[in-house]
């Protein structure tokens, strides 16, 4: 049995740089990964989801350019050239990960899948077929999630597409199904109804992005409907059958029954903790009811020496979160720190389009805690940046302190939502007031600059 002190299992955006880390510190450290170095942001989320998103960018300007006085008489999807520079992507960006964990000393990268056989010992089932069998000082599990399937009668029976199968489709759907309407679902289905397919979106709740405040949601709806997408609310899937080369569900609405037939249908409901093959129960680590590993804000587990990083732990799941998680784990293991997670920023940015960033609370959030705020908005149709661009879809909101002015959360709808809302969070880090924003001078014509109009109407 060979021993090191540290073993990492998963090469995502927090297990990577930890291990390397580590072994670098001085720790002889193997670093664990079952398919592909890199995690679900290189190889199946973000690159390769953002590549194709700015390929159906370029294909809905074709027909927004017209209106800025450019016309073009024929578009034409080339959907292998696509996907080649998607993959191009995908494998540039793993082979550079892959040199980077084979030129750190110290540090073994091993290809499998690990479950614990004893409190300090795993057993991996290498993917050459071979078992290996390592023990170690500390463990830092950083797995990751999958896509969760709902229980629909009739779903193993058919060919669903996932958020990772989706991207290896060498033809555009005819009719896309969509089944749930978070940042998954809605970022294919403007994508795949950019490239061409008809697209509709079910929805078991009453509204769409039932997290953000009403207002946005409803904002970021209509403006998929203006691109055709169809979207179901307070609808589900409750049986999924094969006829011929089609998908039929038999869809609920409350008391209306109808059936939908299509071409592909893609899961997004959720996803799950990819906890199951770890074996956790000999070493003490605790799961919840869904499966994602119990830790405290300085991301121990229930066992001692244990640690957990990423998404596979709950809460947000974000790439920029996993790694945050791993700098806070350099701090207190190499340089033995107190840092914890209480209390960070957490941003998000929707890659739909225009896009959706967001930092901090919502205005339902601060009613929901009690708070005295205020609530600035303002549409885009009256910034003049959108206006010279050609692009006025979208608002800007941001939730501000009545009494300290202080910034509490912003969400921007726009088509630089997430750097803009970036700027918004550099002012909630440095404790900047609104009114500092207000009467700060940003180059003109920006984006920026429309932070200026927006908190001028906390003055009205």
């Amino acid at each position: 049995m060979k021993h090191y002190d540290a073993i990492v299992i998963g090469s995502g955006q927090a297990g990577t740089p930890l291990s390397k880390k580590l072994a670098q510190s001085g720790l002889k450290t193997a670093l664990i990964e079952q398919r592909w170095v890199g995690g679900t942001c290189v190889n199946d989320g973000c690159s390769p989801t953002k590549a194709m998103v700015a390929s159906a960018k370029a294909a809905w300007s074709v027909g927004h350019n017209k209106k800025l006085g450019v016309v073009s008489e024929k578009t034409t999807i080339d959907f292998k050239t696509i996907l080649k520079r998607k993959n191009d992507i995908v494998q540039s960006m793993r082979k550079n990960v892959e040199k980077g964990i084979n030129e750190t000393a110290n540090l073994d990268l091993y290809y499998g899948s690990a479950s614990f056989s004893a409190e300090k010992e795993i057993t991996i089932a290498l993917n050459d077929g071979k078992p290996l069998v390592l023990s170690a000082d500390q463990f830092f599990i950083n797995t990751g999630l999958k896509p969760r399937i709902p229980e629909i009668e009739g779903i193993d029976n058919i060919e669903y597409l996932t958020s990772t199968s989706i991207m290896e489709l060498s033809e555009i759907p005819e009719h896309l199904l969509i089944l749930g309407s978070g940042y998954i679902g809605l970022e294919f289905g403007q994508m795949f109804r950019r490239f061409g397919s008809k697209v509709t979106i079910l929805e078991a709740s009453e509204r769409i992005l039932k997290k953000e405040d009403k207002d946005i949601a409803e904002e970021v709806a209509n403006i998929l409907k203006e691109e055709r997408i169809e979207m179901l609310t307070g609808s589900k899937a409750v049986k999924v059958e094969k006829t011929g080369n089609h998908i039929v569900a038999n869809i609920e609405s409350g008391d209306k029954k109808t059936t939908i037939e299509c071409s592909h249908m893609l899961v997004a409901t959720g996803r799950a903790p990819q906890t199951d093959a770890l074996n956790l129960k000999v070493t003490g680590v605790e799961t919840d009811e869904k499966g994602f590993i119990k830790a405290n804000d300085k991301l121990e587990t229930t066992a001692k020496d244990i640690y957990v990083l990423g998404d596979v732990k709950g809460g947000p799941a974000f790439t920029h979160i996993s790694f945050d998680d791993y700098r806070i784990l350099e701090e207190n293991i190499i340089r033995k720190g107190k840092a914890t997670i209480t209390n960070r920023l957490v941003p998000y940015c929707m890659f739909i389009d225009p896009q959706l960033g967001r930092v901090g609370i919502t205005e339902q959030e601060a009613k929901k805690q009690g708070l005295d705020f205020k609530v600035a908005t303002l549409k885009n149709d009256s910034v003049a940046r959108s206006i010279e661009t050609g692009d006025e879809r979208g608002l800007m909101k941001v939730i501000v302190d009545a009494k300290s002015k202080k910034i509490l959360g912003a969400a921007v709808l726009a088509e630089q939502g997430g750097e803009i809302a970036a700027i918004l969070q550099m002012a909630m880090m440095g404790g900047i007031t609104y009114d500092k924003i207000r009467d700060g001078v940003f180059a003109h014509p920006t984006y920026a600059e429309s932070l200026n109009n927006l908190f001028m109407t906390l003055d009205e």
